[in-house]
């Protein structure tokens, strides 16, 4: 009995690569677009890109590398004119006349040898079966309606830009209510300006209870009801939001860690090392959408909490960032932030400035902050050596390796200990209800009763301090 595997659907990228992107830089942007892609569930067969000074304004690409990418996608090639031409003897005999040469001479002489060159077509393949051909573009940029359209028209492919991709992959990756309002809301922002009219759609009709409103046309109708949609998510998230700040406030004064980093770049792997909690641990893009909270294992007083957030990405959609903002307020409040960067990953240092510069947007630059170089298992000695001279601060480590995270746990718990300070709490017989909260917030040094009530003597941070001096003295 033979199984038959399914086979992935097939994409191409589509990259221009503009002034001031060098060579490795536009390589590493497509490369991250391929992996993107790949989590979307295509298998990349292709590549276009094209040195330009600006985006096409037609269909992003030049008229040679259009009719290349359309070789791979079966399309024409040529944007069609959205009007319908009209019907004219002369032009139609002049035409004929010409002949059919006139088409060919519209392409520049060094994009059609470039078409010729790759030509991944509908050659068959070694079973003597039309090849596949590519069912998505996804264009490394962020294009406008319009621009999508006419690559649509013109390869005869669905067209995604990278926000697009993006926004696909935060939800189907969606887990928990909030972040499945959060991705909701700006998918739909995102689709809004894209919707098109059809067919017959742009005929205006007579408003109604309930129904469409005078002279609105269908696609002023559908762009309504995603405007009432919105508001709709907007609303529910809002309660969401305010159960989870009510959750952070039980969390105030606690000690907090929050793992931030670059998507893929270990932070779930490390969460699960630390606190021994069956995280999702998964080696693809954006696998961590939920902020995950768990105490640092095996347990200290007071508690130590870690948080996993959501990975950063370069040319984060600005809807993402901004529906996120209440799950990256985790990094906002905590107490130390851990950058985590994939030291194996070439582009590292790029990545970790996309992390910084996001946590400075929401407000977060000024929390105390150490990075961690993950994934040094992968690099060889003399790799190692240079990261240590170049980054002197950093810690150099591996999530899979139990001694690397064992340092790492001592490294947390020592820069919460440098800032707690020792005193002595006097707990009345009429209050011993409070034990657990002193044993929740301090570290109990030694405690002894006389005729007053519980004499503690207690290790805790300055501000758990004077919160539970607030408690007693009520």
């Amino acid at each position: 009995m033979t199984t038959t595997q399914q086979e992935r659907p097939l994409a191409v990228l589509v990259g221009v690569q503009l002034p001031g992107v060098d060579d490795v830089e536009h390589a590493a942007d497509l490369a991250e677009l391929g992996r993107l892609v790949h989590t979307l569930g295509f298998d990349v067969i292709a590549t276009v890109s094209q040195r330009r000074s600006a985006l096409a304004a037609a269909a992003v690409l030049g008229e040679g590398k259009l009719k290349e990418l359309a070789e791979l996608t079966g399309g024409s090639g040529v944007v069609p004119s959205g009007a319908p031409e009209r019907k004219n003897k002369a032009r139609a005999r002049r035409a004929a006349e010409s002949g059919e040469g006139d088409d060919d001479g519209e392409l520049g002489g060094d994009d059609v040898d470039d078409a010729d060159e790759d030509g991944v077509g509908a050659a068959p393949d070694a079973g003597g079966r039309e090849a596949r051909r590519a069912t998505v573009v996804a264009v490394d940029h962020d294009i406008s309606p319009s621009q999508a359209r006419n690559l649509e028209r013109a390869t005869g492919a669905q067209v995604l830009d990278r926000a697009g991709v993006i926004i696909e992959i935060f939800h189907r990756h969606a887990r928990s209510r909030e972040a499945k309002l959060e991705v909701e809301i700006a998918r739909l922002n995102y689709v809004a300006p894209r919707l098109r009219e059809t067919g017959g759609g742009g005929d205006r009709q007579r408003g109604g209870i309930g129904g469409k409103g005078a002279g609105e046309s269908a696609l002023e109708l559908d762009r309504r009801k995603i405007r009432d949609r919105i508001a709709e998510l907007k609303q529910e998230l809002s309660g969401v939001q305010r159960e989870q700040s009510t959750r952070r406030a039980l969390r105030q004064g606690q000690r907090r860690v929050a793992l931030v980093g670059y998507t893929n770049a270990g932070k779930s792997s490390l969460m699960r090392a630390l606190t021994g909690s069956e995280v999702l641990v998964a080696d693809k893009l954006f696998a961590t959408l939920d902020t995950t909270v768990r105490a640092l294992h095996p347990e200290v007083r007071p508690r130590i909490l870690v948080s996993d957030t959501v990975g950063f990405i370069k040319k984060l959609p600005h809807d993402l960032v901004a529906s996120f903002r209440s799950t990256l307020d985790e990094a906002l409040e905590a107490s130390l932030l851990l950058y985590v960067a994939d030291a194996s990953d070439p582009t590292f240092r790029d990545q970790l400035g996309v992390t910084r510069s996001v946590l400075s947007e929401i407000g977060a630059s000024e929390v105390p902050s150490r990075l961690l170089l993950n994934k040094v298992d992968r690099l060889s000695e003399e790799e190692r050596e240079a990261l240590r001279l170049e980054f002197p601060e950093a810690t150099l480590l591996s999530a899979k390796i139990p001694a690397d995270v064992a340092g790492l746990r001592e490294a947390i718990i020592a820069f919460f200990e440098q800032s707690m300070v020792e005193a002595e709490l006097l707990l009345p017989y009429a209050k011993q209800s409070l034990i657990g909260e002193i044993y929740e917030n301090a570290r109990v040094l030694s405690e002894e009763y006389d005729d007053a009530g519980g004499r503690l003597s207690v290790r805790a941070h300055p501000a758990a301090l004077d919160r539970l001096r607030s408690l007693l003295a009520r």
